[in-house]
């Protein structure tokens, strides 16, 4: 049977059985679904040459192919000119493209390797152990082979292994006509041409320019004559996060990459931004929910893997709840001798959790976005103290109102004490509520100032927190309320 990819590309099929790309001359603009088995086909009687030549794929086609179908893409690979593969294969998975990298012959391997951006081909070599990075090292050109072992020296998780060193450099002194011919020349060598970067004598950066401010005066201009001396830049040893907070907060496509002295050494590219900070968001978003983070998409990861990755926090929040059984044995005979304490634990133990994980997961994500920081902990704790009483009060009310309706209309049966049990449930709620958003917010704080992940401080974690205090904040109040009469 054949099976189809749940997409779309514009390729053209032709059945075996029909003679393979036999029929060339037929509408190339055509769309149909890709049928897997005349796929197989041509690969197997390597027709694949012919296949590709009369059939532009895009991108975006050769990345969703490779990556559900890596064992017969990479007889794809071995056909795509350099350019096109390198485009492609920037956007693969890590585990994909050492797949395809392993897989390729040698010479393919070299100039798939060699047609890479630098800071793609680093980003790339990063992730393999030492052994497959010396290998791979030794099939590059001279000039990348320096290219990576450079950008390679710096410290991992640092902006130079996210840097190129493929920008447009220019002298203050030059003009616009020797700037525009300087364009044409190299301009295709280089990543990106949105900014050109003026530097002195020394490599110092002093300014950079918007390619638009080159097109809008007389070529005669001097350069200095259009500088306005202000720019933005990033340090080479600075953390890759901050790069992140830098480009959301000044909206840029490229941004040069200094040393300590200034001195130009690479730019940094929004795609690789994207990239950076999607897969920090998932590592985040991960954690939040209770779980280490993957490293890698959920549906490659091994079965082990991904237990590994989930079984270690389930067990720290499982050991966590026991504290739960333990604090309802202690309130053993508060709970025999009024038994309709029991019907509303889960309801106040669930609202405690509910408003801590809600506080803690928007104070995370409010911390990643450079909002807030330790430094605003006090003026958190205040917000979140008015919160936790208004979203008590607010669920006090509505538990108060369940009690009474169910009362009064003889729904359930809460005997002589109900107006009690109604009262004990609303201050109850407003405790435990506010107990929970304190919890919540103030943790991630407090990890963070330790040195630790925010992202630890997960909904799962605080919501167990708050369960085992929100036990005894409830028969606390309990035996406040009905004591004389219930307890």
């Amino acid at each position: 049977m054949s099976v189809g990819l749940p997409i779309h590309y514009k390729f053209l099929i032709f059945h075996t059985d029909q003679g393979l790309l036999q029929n060339a001359n037929l509408n190339l603009n055509s769309y149909c679904m890709l049928n897997l088995n005349d796929i197989k086909n041509l690969l197997q009687h390597n027709r694949l040459t012919e296949f590709v030549k009369i059939n532009k794929m895009s991108t975006r086609d050769i990345v969703d192919f490779t990556n559900r179908y890596t064992q017969w893409a990479v007889k794809l690979f071995q056909h795509l000119d350099p350019a096109h593969a390198a485009r492609a294969f920037k956007f693969l998975r890590k585990k994909k493209q050492e797949v395809i990298i392993k897989s390729l012959p040698e010479e393919k391997a070299a100039e798939l390797l060699n047609a890479l951006q630098p800071d793609d081909r680093t980003a790339f070599l990063s992730l393999l152990p030492g052994n497959a990075v010396k290998e791979l090292l030794k099939i590059l050109n001279p000039e990348a082979r320096a290219e990576t072992l450079k950008l390679l020296g710096y410290p991992e998780d640092s902006v130079g292994r996210l840097m190129t060193p493929d920008y447009m450099a220019i002298k203050k002194t030059d003009t616009i006509r020797e700037v525009l011919a300087l364009i044409k020349q190299r301009g295709r060598a280089t990543e990106t041409l949105n900014f050109l970067f003026v530097v002195d004598d020394q490599g110092v950066l002093i300014d950079d320019i918007n390619i638009k401010d080159f097109l809008v005066v007389e070529p005669d201009t001097r350069v200095e004559q259009i500088m306005d001396n202000q720019f933005i830049c990033l340090r080479v040893n600075d953390a890759q996060k901050e790069v992140i907070r830098v480009f959301r907060n000044n909206s840029r496509y490229a941004l040069p990459v200094t040393d300590s002295t200034g001195v130009l050494l690479g730019i940094v590219t929004l795609d690789d931004v994207l990239r950076l900070a999607e897969s920090e968001d998932t590592r985040e978003i991960q954690k939040i929910g209770g779980s280490e983070a993957l490293d890698e998409p959920y549906n490659t990861i091994s079965f082990f893997s991904l237990i590994k990755k989930r079984a270690g926090w389930l067990i720290i929040l499982f050991l966590g709840e026991m504290l739960t059984a333990t604090a309802m044995g202690h309130f053993e005979g508060e709970i025999s001798k009024a038994t309709v304490l029991a019907l509303f634990i889960p309801l106040i133990i669930s609202s405690g959790g509910n408003s801590g994980s809600q506080a803690s997961s928007i104070i995370i994500r409010a911390m990643a976005l450079g909002e807030i920081g330790f430094r605003d902990w006090w003026r958190v704790m205040r917000r979140e103290i008015f919160s936790g009483l208004t979203l008590g009060i607010i669920l006090g009310v509505v538990g108060f109102l369940r009690i009474l309706i169910w009362q009064q209309l003889h729904w359930y049966n809460y005997k002589e004490h109900w107006l009690l049990v109604a009262i004990t449930v609303f201050f109850a709620l407003i405790g435990v509520v506010l107990w929970g958003t304190i919890s919540g917010s103030m943790l991630p704080l407090l990890l963070k100032k330790l040195g630790a992940d925010p992202a630890a401080s997960s909904a799962p974690f605080v919501a167990t927190l708050v369960d085992v205090t929100g036990l005894v904040i409830y028969f606390s109040v309990a035996y406040i309320v009905l004591n004389g009469t219930l307890l």
